[in-house]
């Protein structure tokens, strides 16, 4: 009896101790969410903040039902050893319940289903459109530059790629119960990272995921900053003031970014924003079209600049990233059977307008294709789309940093008694002095980075083939083989595996290259 009622104490007092790192998860789950990412340049998931609280109470509710259950059960068979890993599973999702669990687990989503609000096919669509359809498009064209038709092709090879590991990644959140039903029991992609490194490295694919994570959100912070100097000092070259010079002015307009406790602030500019992206697509493209007459199609080459090319993988596989955010925004969609349709015309429409602006945008200028495609148009139309898209820049940068601040606190400042360092917020959640002073130099480091590197295009294909690639190729297929092994039938294998090592292949060449295109362009004091 003594030792049962220790061990109900420490169950109670293990799940109070997890409570701060589930809720500071389920936060930056809602960061992604509405992220609508990787590109991260549009506001419009910001309702999924809501959403994830909700998911959050749900979900802890849920675990101390489930707990109590188990422990009246315990009382009732003396099952200790059943106890312990009801709990466990329910805390971190690693292992699979008892058939009870997945009935009463499948009896509150149906519940939660009633009292959580959720989101259309349509909404859902919306979000990966942002997440898909970012500004950073217009770096495609210089990515068929150096691969020619063979850089059309990959835009087409890299939706039908990240269409299919969006889905199995999904599908390794679900397990089947004793009746053969899918049983949603992981939420987001840490969970599943931790679940393949079970049961010798339980948390080790968490971390590999949350770096991976910091990385692609800090790089895009930088190329947002790259990008408005970039913009800035081709719309005025006549002016006296440096890329760097332009670079320094947009960061303090972006220091204020340092002080948000929530992305509420920046949410109403998010319709301004899209709106703003899709008129300098059509602007851009109408202007290719007024020259139709002398496009260079003998320009588009069946071969490959072998050096350049790995470059050009690293930008279209980052253009297509959007896999942090799909567990968050498939969990709140009012039907989830819908996302694998919802998944093939976001991509499908992402890829025909990818291909048509990369393809018009490069016949028109050929050879002389720049980094920033906008760089290419006359000066007195230049200067105006440049402005929108500095001010979409701009706008856009809080997304990115804001995600970068929560999975750094959560990791480093309030992850329990695990945290490195002292809690940054005191009482009544106001954050410290040093901590603000902390995000200050977050930001002071991106525009440390976006001067001495001021390569967006090398930058975009670096963090494409060293994050993208692996979020969206090679992690993907690697945990569905782990998870879902016994299941699978010979060809998802071979598409898992085919995927898992071109990947890598792409992703190791793409960040050689890259590096020493930076070296290069570093060696020779090119600036753009």
């Amino acid at each position: 009896m003594a030792h049962l009622i220790r061990h109900k104490i420490g169950n109670k007092l293990t799940n109070a101790a997890n409570t701060v790192s589930n809720k500071s998860q389920a936060k930056v789950s809602g960061v992604f969410a509405r992220l609508g990412f990787q590109a991260a340049t549009d506001e419009e998931g910001l309702g999924f903040v809501d959403c994830d609280d909700l998911d959050f109470d749900y979900r802890q509710g849920m675990q101390m039902d489930i707990m109590q259950g188990d422990e009246e059960g315990g009382d009732m068979d003396g099952g200790d050893e059943l106890m312990v890993g009801d709990s466990h599973y329910q805390r971190d999702g690693t292992g699979p319940p008892p058939s009870s669990s997945l009935k009463n687990t499948g009896a509150c989503n149906e519940l939660a289903l009633e009292d959580k609000p959720k989101i259309t096919t349509w909404d859902a669509g919306w979000n990966v459109t942002n997440a898909i359809q970012g500004m950073f498009v217009l770096g495609l064209p210089y990515a068929i530059l150096h691969g020619g038709y063979l850089g059309l092709f990959l835009i087409i090879f890299a939706a039908v790629v990240c269409c299919y590991t969006g889905k199995i990644l999904i599908a390794c959140l679900y397990e089947e119960n004793e009746d053969g039903i899918l049983v949603r029991v992981r939420d987001s992609y840490v969970d599943i990272a931790n679940a393949c490194c079970q049961p010798r490295f339980p948390s080790l694919g968490g971390h590999i995921v949350n770096v991976a994570q910091i990385i692609e959100l800090v790089m895009t912070c930088i190329l947002y900053v790259v990008v408005s100097g970039n913009l800035m000092v081709n719309s005025f070259p006549n002016l006296p003031v440096s890329q760097k010079a332009w670079s320094v002015v947009a960061t303090a307009a972006l220091l204020p970014c340092a002080f948000l406790k929530s992305l509420k602030a920046v949410s109403k500019f998010s319709l301004l924003c899209t709106i703003a992206h899709f008129v300098i697509n059509i602007l851009v493209i109408a202007y290719c079209l007024s020259r139709a007459r002398d496009w260079a199609w003998d320009k588009v080459k069946f071969y490959i600049d072998v050096k350049k090319f790995p470059i050009s993988i690293g930008i279209i596989v980052f253009s297509y990233t959007s896999q942090i955010f799909l567990p968050s925004l498939e969990g709140n969609m009012q039907r989830p059977k819908e996302f694998h349709c919802m998944m093939d015309w976001t991509h499908i429409g992402a890829c025909v307008l990818k291909g048509l602006f990369a393809l018009v945008a490069y016949l028109t200028w050929a050879d002389a294709t720049k980094e920033v495609i906008t760089d290419n148009l006359p000066s007195t139309i230049r200067a105006v789309v440049n402005l929108f898209l500095v001010a979409k820049a701009l706008l856009s940068y809080p997304l990115p940093f804001f995600a970068a601040v929560e999975v750094l606190e959560k990791s480093f400042f309030q992850d329990g008694g695990r945290a490195i360092f002292p809690d940054c917020y005191g009482p009544g959640g106001r954050i410290k002095s040093w901590g603000l002073g902390l995000r200050c130099l977050l930001v002071v480091f991106t525009l440390i980075m976006a001067i001495f590197v001021p390569h967006f295009a090398l930058l975009m294909g670096l963090t494409g083939s060293l994050t993208g690639a692996g979020l969206c190729f090679l992690l993907p297929a690697l945990f569905h083989l782990k998870l879902m092994w016994r299941k699978l039938l010979w060809h998802h294998v071979f598409f898992d595996v085919a995927i898992f090592v071109i990947g890598g292949i792409c992703s190791i060449s793409g960040f050689i290259h890259s590096v020493e295109g930076l070296i290069e362009a570093f060696k020779y004091g090119v600036e753009e």
